[in-house]
C-alpha cells in the first residue's frame, strides 16, 4: 500500500481491480463512466483516502470510498480492502439485478439471428446516406 497522499485515479482504479488495465480505466475516464463526488475527472487527477467515486461498468453502478491508495495490483481480497462501497449502492445494485433477472434476461436481445436476408435488408438499410 502506497504511504503518500495521493495517487492517480487510472492506477487507483487498475490495481483495486474495477479494470483489467489502465488503459481501459482511462477509456471510462474519459467516457465519463467515473465521477469524483458526482464531476467528472480527468486521467491525471490524483485521489485521496476519503475520496467518493460512481464507477460504472456495464449494467452496474458502484459507489465506493477510498480507504487506502496502492499503486500495485494484487490478488483481489487485498484489492477489495483498497475501497468499501456504499450499503445504498449494494442495495441499489441488487435491486437493479433483481428486476433484470425477472425480465428473464432478454433485456435489448433479439430472439434469434437474423437470416441471410434479413443481414442483407440491415446492410442496405445501414448503407443508406443520411437524409
Amino acid at each position: 500500500m502506497s504511504e503518500s497522499g495521493k495517487l492517480r485515479i487510472d492506477k487507483w482504479l487498475w490495481a483495486a481491480r474495477f479494470f483489467k488495465t489502465r488503459s481501459l480505466a482511462k477509456a471510462a475516464i474519459e467516457g465519463g463512466k467515473v465521477q469524483l463526488d458526482g464531476q467528472r475527472v480527468k486521467v491525471s487527477k490524483e485521489i485521496a483516502v476519503g475520496d467518493r467515486l460512481q464507477i460504472r461498468q456495464g449494467w452496474d453502478q458502484r459507489e465506493v470510498v477510498v480507504e487506502a491508495l496502492s499503486d500495485q495490483r494484487r490478488g483481489a481480497p487485498e484489492a477489495q480492502q483498497l475501497y468499501t462501497e456504499t450499503p445504498a449502492s449494494i442495495a441499489k445494485r441488487e435491486t437493479e439485478a433483481a428486476a433484470r433477472k425477472a425480465a428473464g434476461g432478454m433485456i435489448d436481445r433479439p430472439a434469434h439471428r437474423p437470416t441471410k436476408k434479413q443481414r442483407r435488408q440491415i446492410h442496405r438499410f445501414k448503407e443508406q446516406p443520411g437524409d
